[in-house]
């Protein structure tokens, strides 16, 4: 027979364990938000220049500017009103948003490192391909040789179509797309991760041109049948490393068989979408110049 001493000692035991064991249905604390990564020049090695640039493109980050469609590319560089994408229904409020697109918020934030000189003026496309590059990398070389201020460019060769500006530590600050604000990414080296160009903001040194017209495309050789590299959406100011002639090419009116090869661009144009004669002056043959340029 149980006494009752023992019994009341068994249910004393039995309530110091149930007020001891952990509450299984409680629901857990929630965790605290991440803090939104750093904008910044976060790694070594960048010109004043590129820094310039970077608390450019941050400040427009820490105001909460607003991607828009088309954003950036008034007459002078600096946020503007956006542009309904048709292929993309997130952007039917960006002409209600003040803001940058990909090559917008580029243009700007070198603006304003080249102390309001517009040097970056265009597309993805025509950043990437600038005449003021002053290195080039492939995909395949990665972040490794990469510094802060850095563009790094997506698509192929033929269409690039989105652009952002290298922080370092494997950080971008980027105008993504519609719906979004301007942010800090970490870099995607996969996909279509084209390369990247570090930007001389002074002097440039060559043979600088403008061309003309719209959708005029640059080839692998000075041939008519050569394979095509990369079109100029509209007139672009371009170095030209040397001159030759070849096959003859009938536009616009205009016949020449000369053709000038594009540093920038590894590529062939001819001088009929080049502004000024139909032989360059002071640009030399290309039988008397080392070929390839030297660097390529």
């Amino acid at each position: 027979m149980v006494s009752r001493t023992s019994l009341i000692r068994t249910l004393i035991a039995l309530m110091a364990l149930l007020l001891c064991a952990p509450l299984t249905t409680a629901a857990a604390a929630p965790s605290a938000p991440a803090a939104p990564a750093a904008c910044g020049v976060l790694a070594p090695g960048a010109s004043a220049a590129a820094e310039r640039a970077i608390a450019a493109a941050c400040a427009e980050v820490a105001a909460g500017t607003w991607y828009t469609w088309g954003g950036g590319h008034g007459d002078r560089p600096g946020a503007t009103y956006g542009q309904v994408d048709p292929t993309d229904p997130a952007s039917e409020h960006d002409p209600e948003r003040r803001g940058f697109d990909c090559s917008g918020l580029v243009r700007y934030a070198y603006a304003q490192a080249a102390g309001g000189t517009d040097i970056l003026n265009g597309v993805a496309s025509q950043q990437y391909y600038t005449h003021r590059a002053a290195a080039r990398f492939t995909a395949a070389q990665g972040l490794a040789p990469l510094l802060p201020g850095d563009l790094l460019a997506y698509g192929n060769k033929k269409n690039l179509h989105h652009i952002a500006i290298y922080l370092g530590a494997g950080k971008m600050v980027e105008a993504k797309q519609s719906g979004t604000k301007l942010m800090v990414s970490d870099v995607r080296l996969g996909g279509d991760y084209f390369g990247a160009v570090r930007v001389n903001t002074g002097q440039v040194t060559g043979h600088i041109h403008q061309t003309w017209g719209t959708d005029v495309w640059t080839k692998e050789e000075p041939r008519l049948a050569a394979g095509r590299v990369y079109a100029f959406p509209y007139s672009t100011t371009i170095r030209v490393y040397c001159q030759k002639h070849s096959d003859k090419v009938n536009a616009e009116g205009y016949e020449n068989d000369a053709w000038s090869y594009l540093p920038d661009y590894k590529a062939w144009v001819t001088n009929i979408y080049i502004k000024g004669p139909a032989w360059l002056a002071g640009v030399p043959n290309c039988d008397d110049v080392p070929f390839p340029p030297p660097g390529q």
